[in-house]
């Protein structure tokens, strides 16, 4: 039995020029941290039957691989010749659907656990194979943790550097930046479609606001990665804002009337520089810049029905936490002891 724990992320500057309809015609810049809010898969090959099993929000018991309706579990395990007599279950600390990179947590957890390379592996699965209308950046998020930045040529290819602040310009980033659940969930793929749709017809009336905002934003990323690197961090809190009003022009499936309402008014009491919905939008976490009124502002939000998710930096990408031989825990079973130790 061999269990993973993997990351979530968030990006912090350059999101949507990750996905293939705009790098492979300009180039992708991403700037994001790994967080301290884990995917955990667990798998196993057990000693009799030979059955697939998967444990996740649904279960699975199936006689072949090719059977399973897991779609990033099916082709993983395709990949890697595995066609039956295996076991896969998987938790989490946040909830599909946020905008945090839960499915490719996923994918690049269980890839980890088959101790076979991953970012660009996940790519191939999710991009080229499922045809996933995604990018590039949560693959790479998840293998690598830490504050990182991808730069992504027209033919995909990935070039990866990391960050080492100091831990008090952590703690400062830290305690001034902080995450909000706004209680709602969608598909990444659903909010994405208008992007890559306009993207990919030039004839599309939507073509040169799209393309537009997406340069603005690439060009954003840079700034946002240069404030942060000289640890200005209300300098990065007024870039924020400016990402959000670019990333709105993206799609109408961005925002709603409510994160806007709620937006506006932090702005105006509590000396919010900026903010935005965490991921493709729709959904998930909204992250707001505040130096100051911290616990007014987090009174307001709980008032608001968005509580604070508390977070730090994860230095680290996906990595093996337990292995263990025949005769011990099942996966489901090793979950289990993971997440009493995650709580």
């Amino acid at each position: 039995m061999i269990l993973t724990r993997t990351p979530f992320r968030v990006t912090l500057g350059g999101g949507g020029t990750d996905l293939p309809s705009y790098f492979s015609h300009h180039g992708g810049f991403i700037f994001a941290m790994g967080l301290d809010k884990y995917m955990y898969v667990a798998v196993n090959r057990p000693v009799v039957g030979h059955h697939i099993r998967l444990h996740y929000s649904h279960a699975e018991t199936v006689e072949h691989v090719s059977q399973l309706k897991h779609e990033l579990a099916r082709e993983a395990l395709k990949a890697h010749g595995i066609e039956n007599t295996f076991e896969v279950a998987s938790i989490a600390d946040l909830p599909a659907g946020t905008g945090l990179g839960s499915s490719s947590c996923y994918l690049v957890g269980l890839l980890r656990a088959l101790l076979q390379t991953l970012a660009e592996e996940a790519c191939h699965i999710e991009l080229d194979i499922l045809k996933e209308g995604i990018g590039k950046q949560d693959q790479y998020m998840a293998a690598y943790g830490g504050l990182t930045v991808l730069e992504i040529e027209r033919d995909g290819r990935v070039t990866v550097r990391q960050l080492a602040p100091s831990s008090g310009d952590i703690g400062d980033f830290v305690a001034h930046t902080h995450i909000y659940y706004t209680g709602s969930q969608r598909d990444a793929r659903e909010v994405l479609v208008d992007q890559n749709q306009a993207m990919q017809r030039k004839e599309s009336v939507d073509h040169a606001r799209v393309s537009d905002s997406l340069h603005r934003i690439k060009d954003l990323g840079y700034r946002i990665l240069q404030a942060i690197e000289d640890s200005n961090f209300d300098r990065w809190g007024q870039l924020l804002d400016e990402h959000w009003q670019n990333k709105k022009k993206l799609s109408k499936k961005i925002t709603w009337s409510r994160v806007d309402e709620v937006y506006d008014e932090v702005r105006r009491r509590f000396g919010v520089l900026g903010g935005k919905i965490i991921g493709a939008g729709g959904g998930g976490f909204l992250m707001l810049y505040s130096s100051k009124q911290h616990a007014a502002l987090e009174k307001f939000m709980r008032a608001a029905e968005m509580p604070r998710m508390h977070y730090t930096v994860e230095p680290e990408g996906t990595k093996v936490v337990a292995q263990m031989g025949h005769g011990f825990l099942s996966a489901s079973q090793s979950l289990a002891v993971a997440a009493q130790e995650s709580a």
